[in-house]
C-alpha cells in the first residue's frame, strides 16, 4: 500500500487552479528547513445509535510535510515564514502560497496556486529529493 501524499486537489471541478498542502510546522527552530513527510494514523470509533449495537473502529493514514522555521509564532511571523519557505522550495512566487487553515496551530493547510498537475509533479519531485 502506498503512503498518502501530503497534498490534495482542492475540489472536484475542473476549474480549480490550486492544491492544498498539509504542513506540520515547528516554529523557533535553529534554521528554516523541510524535514520530510510525517505519516500519522487517525482512529475513529463509530458507536451506532443504541447501546447494544456493535462498535466499529476505523483507522486512516494521513500525512503532512514537516517544516521548521526560525520565526516566532507571533503576529503571523511563522505563517509568513512557512509560506516563503515553501515557495522557495518549490520555485513558486511568494504570492502563490498562503496559509488557508490552521493559522494558530502547528498543523496548517497551505494553498498553492497554479496548475494542479504541475504542482503535484513539483511536490513529488521535491519530496523524493528529501530522501
Amino acid at each position: 500500500m502506498t503512503e498518502p501524499k501530503p497534498y490534495r486537489r482542492a475540489g472536484r471541478s475542473g476549474g480549480d487552479r490550486h492544491l492544498l498542502l498539509a504542513v506540520r510546522l515547528t516554529p523557533k527552530a535553529a534554521k528554516d528547513a523541510i524535514d520530510g513527510v510525517e505519516v500519522s494514523y487517525r482512529t475513529s470509533t463509530n458507536s451506532g445509535t443504541n447501546a447494544s449495537s456493535d462498535h466499529s473502529t476505523t483507522s486512516a493514514k494521513t500525512s503532512a510535510l514537516k517544516a521548521r522555521v526560525r520565526a516566532v509564532p507571533e503576529k503571523g511571523k511563522a505563517n509568513a515564514a512557512v509560506e516563503k519557505l515553501i515557495a522557495k522550495w518549490l520555485g513558486l512566487a511568494k504570492s502563490s502560497v498562503q496559509v488557508v487553515a490552521g493559522s494558530k496551530s502547528r498543523n496548517k493547510t497551505l494553498r498553492l496556486d497554479g496548475d494542479p498537475d504541475d504542482l503535484a509533479a513539483k511536490l513529488d519531485d521535491a519530496i523524493a529529493r528529501l530522501g
